[in-house]
């Protein structure tokens, strides 16, 4: 099963795909690039950025069909929470959910390992902003900020500079620092249409951004520079 778990996690290199999730002082964003495989399909169509909950996003990187997958339970599970309950599942549960869930698959011989990685991002009543990445393995942390794809490492690297320099992060910055990591690792200059950004701030409620939105992020990042 070691190797199955191997293969998981190549898989989610070769998809070709790199994600970020940052945690700011009163939000968390997700960030991910957006890649259409055919002219004929409708743009629309295509994401890698989902809601769970009215409180939870997650962005997924890696097989399309397992992670569309990995959503469908993560929903499954936060309703059956909060009919069993009476409110909304917290999201550190959820991430350990999906983690139990991960690391079950890994372990028996007519399950396989999913290829890909979630990382999940919400707005706490009590803990705040939380950001976790689950891996194939059934590892999942919190993090200030995290990253998943091809270009992993060298989207933590760049991370890591950026939180020290600037560890307490109001909602604008925590959108253009996550933004920015992406185009750092991947030397390109972004349009709307490149990326898709999905952002939980104090309001609690998470929601994907639309094309103007995301310009108007774009425009502050490059008037920056």
């Amino acid at each position: 099963m070691k190797l199955l778990t191997e293969y998981a996690f190549k898989a989610i290199r070769t998809s070709g795909l790199t994600s970020v999730g940052v945690r700011g002082t009163n939000s968390c964003v997700v960030v991910t690039q957006k890649k259409v495989p055919d002219k004929l399909i409708d743009p629309q169509s295509v994401t890698q950025i989902y809601k769970i909950t009215e409180k939870i996003g997650c962005v997924m990187t890696g097989k399309l069909a397992d992670s569309k997958s990995c959503v469908i339970r993560a929903r499954v599970e936060a309703n059956d929470f909060s009919s069993k309950y009476g409110y909304a599942i917290p999201v550190h549960f959820l991430a350990k959910k999906m983690a139990d869930i991960f690391q079950v698959n890994s372990q028996h011989a007519y399950y396989r390992p999913s290829g890909c990685m979630m990382i999940l991002v919400s707005v706490d009543d009590e803990k705040g902003p939380q950001c976790f990445r689950i891996d194939p393995a059934g590892v999942f942390y919190g993090y200030k900020a995290t990253a998943a794809g091809v270009k992993e490492s060298e989207a933590m690297n760049f991370l890591e500079k950026e939180i020290k320099k600037v560890p307490e992060m109001d909602d604008k910055n925590t959108v253009e620092t996550a933004i920015m990591a992406l185009q750092s690792v991947l030397g390109a200059e972004f349009r709307s249409t490149d990326i898709e950004v999905g952002v939980v701030s104090g309001t609690g409620r998470f929601k994907k951004l639309n094309d103007g939105e995301i310009d108007d992020y774009l425009t502050s990042i490059n008037e920056r520079d």
